[in-house]
């Protein structure tokens, strides 16, 4: 299940080289600053990174480094208080706000530690959201279905949220995030509430889907992830820092 080494610890984000490929998604000097109390906060300070199709990069630091807030900019849930944050090679402070929402909708998958299923839909309802606000009701819940199987859930589209464990939930929220085909998935802490077996179920599953060219971009204290992961990007007080890395 090692992948580590895959990649270089880090790779600034720009153009790609020749006979390189583009990257799904970059920031370039990107800087976050909050005001809090009259004071200024800087939570991101001047970071650039590029993530490519079909990578794992797991984002790692202490609390409160900029890890998360990193994660709300690539997903275009912030925008940076300077710098830039590209999209595909399109710099996304030139996005409207539908447009913001369009590509979160069919490049972006987000999967959470605490997985965000409803509780009153199955199993099928609650993979199959994203799809429908773009998609035919009937061929999204078909793809939905689909998606459970690969999980290794094709027996619990029926299940609502609290017939399923941990683990089966995570696996829920992983086919949602799948749902639209996404060129990205961002994971926040995505087997922090799993056990080791659990989590190294997740982790193959992610491989799985970065053996297809979708890249997979994991917030993580969990040494299972950041060995699994291609290449370990560390985080200290807002800024790239390879020392940061356990």
């Amino acid at each position: 299940m090692d992948r580590t080494g895959a990649a270089e610890p880090f790779r600034s984000a720009g153009c790609p080289g020749v006979g390189e490929q583009m990257a799904v998604i970059s920031t370039t000097d990107a800087v976050k600053e909050y005001t809090r109390g009259g004071s200024v906060l800087r939570a991101l300070d001047g970071v650039s990174i590029a993530v490519d199709p079909g990578e794992f990069v797991a984002i790692v630091g202490p609390s409160g480094s900029g890890k998360s807030t990193l994660l709300n900019l690539l997903g275009l849930l912030d925008e940076p208080t300077s710098g830039t944050v590209t999209v595909r090679g399109t710099d996304a402070s030139t996005f409207s706000d539908d447009e913001k929402t369009r590509v979160r909708r069919e490049t972006i998958g987000f999967v959470f530690q605490d997985f965000y299923l409803l509780p009153t839909l199955t199993a099928r309802e609650n993979v199959a959201i994203p799809g429908f606000l773009h998609g035919n009701r009937r061929e999204t819940l078909a793809r939905a279905a689909d998606l459970l199987g690969r999980v290794g859930l094709g027996d619990r589209l029926g299940h609502t949220p609290d017939e399923l464990s941990g683990g089966q939930k995570q696996r829920v929220a992983i086919a949602r995030s799948m749902v639209n085909d996404p060129a990205i998935i961002l994971a926040d802490e995505p087997t922090g509430n799993l056990d080791q077996e659990t989590g190294g179920q997740v982790l193959d599953l992610f491989g799985e889907f970065t053996d297809e060219d979708v890249a997979v971009v994991s917030v993580t204290h969990d040494k299972q992830v950041t060995d699994y992961a291609d290449r370990v990007v560390g985080i200290v007080d807002g800024r790239l820092d390879q020392e940061g890395i356990p």
